[in-house]
């Protein structure tokens, strides 16, 4: 799922959604709540079950802020569609178990490392009753590009996209930096902020 028309119900007109991905991390994933606290904008992030198991205080966090907290797989292999249906369904239960214990929150949806899908994935996913989420725009933000590059490719984001950023797997200065701008200028915009 790429558009946040496709969830049931949809959310109201001109929304847009932030998807962010890979933490919790001690470093970047307090700024970004910060910053989505400075803004009242509520996210969705997609956790790694060891980053959660590390940074138990730091997730619930997330939680207790009133953001969504979602599935991003135990230890985030990005080979994860290649891999025999066993592993695949360990890297989403365990991740599956490990948020619901720490946060008291069942994620009902999942996305897969890398947007890697295959067929294991996804029959795991929905025989779990988790919605598979992939993304409208893509900043590539982890592979640090410049701020300037994030900013301008978030701000392609239109009514019904769901936005793809990162609080962890390295330096996220540059995301950081980029969503202070590209948040207030999406809100001036019109569009409000939504969850999952």
């Amino acid at each position: 799922m790429r558009e946040l028309t496709e969830l049931s119900p949809p959310p109201p007109p001109k929304s847009i959604a932030l998807t962010i991905d890979d933490g919790p991390n001690p470093t970047w994933t307090p700024r970004i709540l910060d910053l989505l606290a400075e803004h009242g904008v509520h996210a969705t992030f997609f956790v790694i079950g060891e980053q959660v198991e590390e940074y138990p205080k730091l997730t619930r966090r997330i939680t207790d802020a009133g953001h969504q907290i979602c599935n991003h797989t135990e230890t985030h292999p990005i080979t994860i569609a290649g891999l025999p249906r066993k592993r695949v369904r360990k890297e989403i239960l365990d991740a599956q178990s490990r948020i619901s214990d720490v946060t008291g929150v069942v994620p009902q949806f999942f996305r897969s490392p890398g947007g890697a899908w295959s067929k294991t994935v996804l029959e795991l996913t929905a025989e779990h009753g988790m919605i598979p989420i992939d993304w409208a725009v893509d900043p590539r933000d982890w592979a640090r590009p410049g701020v300037a590059h994030i900013r301008r490719e978030l701000l392609k984001g239109k009514d019904g996209d769901i936005l793809l950023c990162h609080d962890g797997g390295g330096d996220r200065s540059q995301t950081h930096r980029a969503l202070k701008a590209v948040i207030p200028k999406l809100k001036k915009r019109g569009l409000t902020f939504v969850a999952l």
